[in-house]
């Protein structure tokens, strides 16, 4: 049963009880948090919990974002700022930024190249959201029509945030456990599948899969999967999972639905179990199962 945790933040936080599950991380503690599409008031919420709760933690303190910071929300710059933030400010001994779709149609429009038009299009679509962090970008920069490129990014966003964008990584593995922001395709060569560039767009599956994934049985070679990007009405559809934030199929989900819901979703993930974080006020706003 979730409880609302007792400690001061910002917006709410409940904390589920502590449930099994066969997560072998080395004995580090791993804070992993779901897509947040630009709601910064949530995630410094749980960054504020996280960094109470990893004072309780013994032994090495990780920070893992899957991805899809940025778009739909009203304050994408502001949770850039929260996301490019050091370990010591969040109290964690290290951090993981992985790359989502999100992230990827933004930088494909950002370097140019063959699928920059493409992607920008997708980007800027009302669906995506990516209009509404243009817009936040060229306020910040004083440019109401600047174009889309590398210096809006730098003067809008800074130094340190532009690098830690170009720096965002597809995966990372720890143990038993394997954190992506989409998921893995279990017919698939998983190195293979894991070390396909971003730049690729939509062929990097790993920031885009969800059929074929959320819907599989079969486990994944004894790799547990921790990820986001699908949505729990979409995750639901797909897995038939009642609760989509379950442990099941060798899979753990943390996409709390963010912009649409209300609530952006982490775990906080130790040897052989795990508890769920959930920042915010549920919206009444329905999310579209068409939206990731």
């Amino acid at each position: 049963m979730d409880t609302p945790v007792a400690i001061a933040a910002s917006l709410p936080v409940e904390i589920s009880d502590w449930k099994p599950a066969p997560f072998d991380l080395l004995g580090e503690t791993v804070f992993a948090i779901g897509d947040v599409h630009g709601c910064a008031d949530e995630l410094r919420a749980l960054l504020e919990t996280i960094a109470e709760l990893a004072v309780q933690s013994s032994g090495k303190r990780r920070l893992v974002y899957l991805g899809d910071m940025i778009n739909r929300g009203s304050d994408s710059v502001g949770v850039l700022k929260l996301w490019a933030a050091d370990e010591a400010v969040h109290g964690v001994d290290h951090i993981d930024r992985l790359m989502g779709n999100h992230e990827i149609m933004m930088m494909l429009a950002v370097i140019g190249g063959p699928h920059a038009r493409k992607a920008e299009s997708m980007w800027l679509s009302k669906r995506v959201g990516g209009h509404l962090l243009l817009d936040q970008m060229r306020a910040r920069a004083g440019a109401p029509a600047a174009p889309v490129g590398q210096a809006l990014l730098e003067t809008a966003l800074g130094e340190t945030i532009v690098h830690r964008l170009y720096g965002m990584r597809s995966h990372v593995r720890l143990g038993n456990t394997l954190f992506v922001h989409g998921g893995l395709d279990p017919h698939a060569d998983p190195e293979e599948f894991l070390t396909r560039p971003w730049t690729i767009f939509t062929e990097a599956r790993w920031a885009w899969i969800n059929h074929g994934f959320l819907d599989w049985q079969g486990g994944f070679g004894g790799t547990l999967v921790v990820h986001g990007h699908t949505p729990p009405d979409k995750h639901k559809a797909i897995s038939g999972m009642e609760d989509p934030h379950l442990f099941e199929g060798d899979r753990l989900g943390l996409d709390g639905g963010s912009a649409r819901t209300g609530i952006v979703t982490a775990a906080e993930i130790r040897d052989g179990r795990y508890r769920l974080l959930k920042a915010g006020t549920p919206s009444e706003t329905p999310l579209s199962s068409s939206e990731e």
